[in-house]
């Protein structure tokens, strides 16, 4: 692997660790359009699969104490019985479409929470409400890796507070991409290229999850607001973008 390829998987893995650190999701966003330039599509999508567990693991211990399970669990139960549906449905359904419809949904919604600066607190359906959107957040996670937003965005409009959120949507992504990451290790999908690959970039990984982590800690809950919205956004633009250019 030549010099410049190296200086691509570690800048990638930087990026993706920085803002997995800072939001609690995201490492996909950053690290993926940068390591497909040099790594296969297969390999890159199985080392974001890993360094996405790794900082988020890594990062677990600094909202540790502002965890509550009691918020937790429905999102957990859901999305662990959500996951095996939508693995069978790939058979099925056009993982393009949804992600085509997600990133729509990723389109209009974070843009109209920005805009609307008004406190939200929407208690509807409570326990059972967030079960279902973890279901919601399981089943796109098995047909097209797409766990993580839905939950995210319904978090943001709970009423919450910044390390409630983050504490809620990381649990739940770490939870879903390290069952994920089992399927694809019982299954031999990670190779011993991947392996040598995770090691090389895991300094990178763990360092920038760190920078991202201080980060977070410095920001206010509207700042921590405004980052995750952007960052939904940015993601509904690259789905769009992928799907109507597949």
């Amino acid at each position: 692997m030549s010099t410049i390829a190296v200086a691509v998987l570690l800048f990638g893995a930087l990026a993706g660790g920085f803002v997995s650190g800072l939001a609690g999701f995201g490492t996909a966003l950053m690290a993926l359009g940068i390591w497909l330039y040099v790594v296969p599509p297969g390999t890159a999508v199985t080392l974001v699969l890993i360094c996405s567990v790794i900082a988020q693991t890594a990062t677990m211990p600094s909202i540790w104490r502002s965890l509550d399970f009691r918020l937790v669990w429905p999102f957990l139960v859901g999305g662990l019985a959500g996951v095996p549906l939508g693995t069978m449905l790939v058979a099925y359904a056009d993982p393009r479409l949804f992600k085509l419809c997600v990133g729509v949904l990723l389109l209009i919604f974070p843009t109209a929470l920005y805009f609307d600066r008004r406190p939200m607190a929407v208690r509807f359906g409570g326990k059972v409400a967030d079960a279902g959107i973890g279901f919601t957040g399981g089943v796109l996670g098995g047909l097209a890796g797409l766990s993580g937003p839905v939950p995210i965005l319904w978090a943001s409009v709970r009423g919450w507070g910044k390390d409630e959120r983050r504490a809620v949507f990381q649990i739940f992504n770490w939870t879903i991409l390290t069952a994920a990451l089992c399927v694809q290790a019982a299954t031999g999908l990670i190779t011993r290229e991947t392996m040598w690959l995770t090691l090389l970039v895991l300094p990178a990984t763990i360092g920038g999850a760190w920078l991202g982590a201080r980060t977070y800690h410095g920001l206010s809950d509207g700042d921590f607001r405004d980052v995750v919205l952007g960052l939904l956004f940015l993601s509904g633009v690259t789905l769009v973008w992928s799907s109507i250019g597949s």
